[in-house]
């Protein structure tokens, strides 16, 4: 618990900084755009219909879809000497000031519209033009309409951004992402409760700030204020860092599972001591989300695996002899297409794999996969996020002929679970992952090749490897140092024993460094 409360300051501004600033830009936008659409009403149509269509993208489906968009925008913003980076903040943005639109645009739109007909005339009657009657009337009558739209939108934006970490920007949802992989359940409440916690003091404020002025409290009113300004100001001035050349810190990302929690801690670490130079993990990432980040710099270092750059960046569909040829031809690709450096295999491979629980297999007498075709009908698979989408399963289905009675997309932190539970009977595991052997599951072996071999490699951006080469050298070290007992006991540690990453990731550092 001390260790998660530790984090939470930093967790908590950096969420707090993302919602009050998508809170502005939905205002600046939704408000100005709802009083247009009450002056023509030929726009309302139109505009609460985008907004609307924008409301039902599922919000971590827009946060993704941002991250392209604005790598697609970078590209041209370099050509005018602009810097638009696409993963972090700015994508986190963009999409949560789209999701604050529609609550603001809607009660803004509803609160001017519901204003008494007969105050309007009246208004006119006495001489007031367009715009002090809707300064005067209309704004002032429709405010409690409106704030309770912005109330709806705050709440909103304060809960979307816990999804903002998988595309690079830090906030409460850390802790949730992090906590769920690595069955850390303090770290998941810590997150949740403070989620909410600033969703409440954000909505008290924002309804303290509408009954001073609708009440003219003029006590409430201030002090409503004065909360608010101090929250701004202290994010605002906790968030303006001023950066000299040279001075930020090497980043090191990481996938959203255990592993590579430990493994960008075990990097940082090694980055710091080898060389002096201030890093940090950047964690829970996606998958191509880490690739995009690499490739435009944005990072600098991160752990993939060769079948997840065959299968799924250079899109191969066969499968060369030999596993030196898959790693051999994964380097090429990776330096001449993008320059990126492929500075270590770390020695152990952490493959896609069918697993089930040991007793029911053999029951079945299932231990290979071509095993599983014949009882596949009456089964059903779990598969991470991502699975069923991917190359290889595409693969085992065509090679093996498989077909099961229900496929379940869930977190891969609960597919363990689930299969040991018997909610599920066959998962695509991972092979590293210290819970295959805790749970008793076994591994079903890929009697025909199909699933590409899946070695874990250290790649390194194009401007880490070119502007400190001497890093890149001290990197090296880590070749063929990590094998498949060490990252599964590594992995257990932390899935089971509950360690946390960067405890497991400095003793393996450690650990590496003792060894001839």
């Amino acid at each position: 618990m001390s260790e998660q409360l530790g984090l939470l300051p930093e967790r908590l501004l950096a969420h707090l900084e993302l919602t009050l600033a998508a809170l502005l830009v939905g205002l600046l936008v939704a408000v100005p755009l709802g009083i247009a659409v009450t002056r023509r009403r030929s726009l309302e149509t139109g505009v609460l219909g985008v907004a609307s269509v924008i409301q039902t993208i599922p919000s971590l489906a827009l946060l993704a879809i941002m991250v392209p968009t604005l790598a697609a925008l970078g590209v041209w913003a370099e050509t005018i000497g602009w810097e638009l980076r696409s993963i972090g903040y700015p994508p986190a943005i963009v999409a949560l000031s789209l999701y604050s639109i529609l609550p603001i645009l809607r009660n803004t739109v509803t609160g001017i519209s519901g204003v008494d007909a007969s105050l309007i005339e009246a208004a006119r009657g006495v001489g007031m033009t367009s715009r002090q009657r809707l300064l005067r009337i209309e704004l002032p009558l429709a405010l409690p309409v409106m704030v309770a739209g912005v109330r709806t939108a705050a709440v909103w934006v304060v809960g979307t951004a816990t999804l903002s970490t998988p595309v690079g920007a830090t906030s409460l949802g850390n802790f949730i992402f992090s906590g769920l992989q690595t069955r850390n359940f303090t770290a998941v409440w810590v997150g949740c409760l403070a989620a909410a916690g600033l969703a409440l003091l954000l909505d008290g404020l924002i309804a303290a700030v509408e009954v001073g002025l609708r009440e003219r409290r003029r006590g409430r009113l201030v002090a409503a204020l004065t909360v608010a300004g101090l929250l701004g100001l202290g994010t605002a001035a906790a968030s303006f860092r001023v950066e000299t050349p040279g001075e930020r810190p090497l980043l090191i990302g990481s996938k959203s599972f255990t592993e590579q929690y430990i493994l960008s801690e075990l990097i940082a670490g090694w980055v710091r001591e080898e060389s002096g130079r201030a890093s940090e993990a950047l964690e829970s990432l996606g998958s191509t989300v880490a690739f995009d980040a690499l490739r435009q710099n944005q990072i600098d270092l991160y752990v993939d695996y060769t079948g997840t750059v065959w299968a799924t960046l250079m899109r191969r569909e066969g499968l060369p002899e030999d596993r030196q040829q898959v790693l051999d031809e994964v380097r090429a690709w990776l330096h001449g297409e993008h320059e990126i450096e492929l500075v270590a295999a770390l020695g152990f491979e952490n493959t896609y794999a069918l697993a089930m629980r040991r007793e029911q297999a053999a029951e079945l007498g299932i231990t290979t996969i071509a095993d599983l075709r014949r009882v596949a009908p009456r089964l059903s698979i779990g598969g991470d996020f991502e699975f069923f989408s991917r190359a290889e399963w595409k693969a085992l289905v065509s090679q093996y002929g498989l077909q099961f009675r229900e496929e379940r997309t869930m977190d891969s932190a609960l597919m363990y679970q689930a299969a040991a539970a018997g909610e599920v009977d066959v998962i695509s595991a991972y092979s590293t992952d210290g819970r295959i052997a805790a749970l008793d599951l076994l591994l079903l072996e890929d009697d025909r090749g199909v699933i590409p071999p899946y070695d874990a490699i250290l790649l390194a951006g194009s401007k880490l490897a070119r502007g400190d080469p001497a890093i890149v050298e001290s990197l090296r070290r880590l070749d063929g140092r990590i094998d498949e007992a060490r990252m599964q006991r590594a992995n257990y540690a932390v899935d089971e024993r509950g360690e946390a990453p960067r405890v497991v990731g400095e003793r393996l550092r450690k650990e590496l460094l003792a060894a001839p």
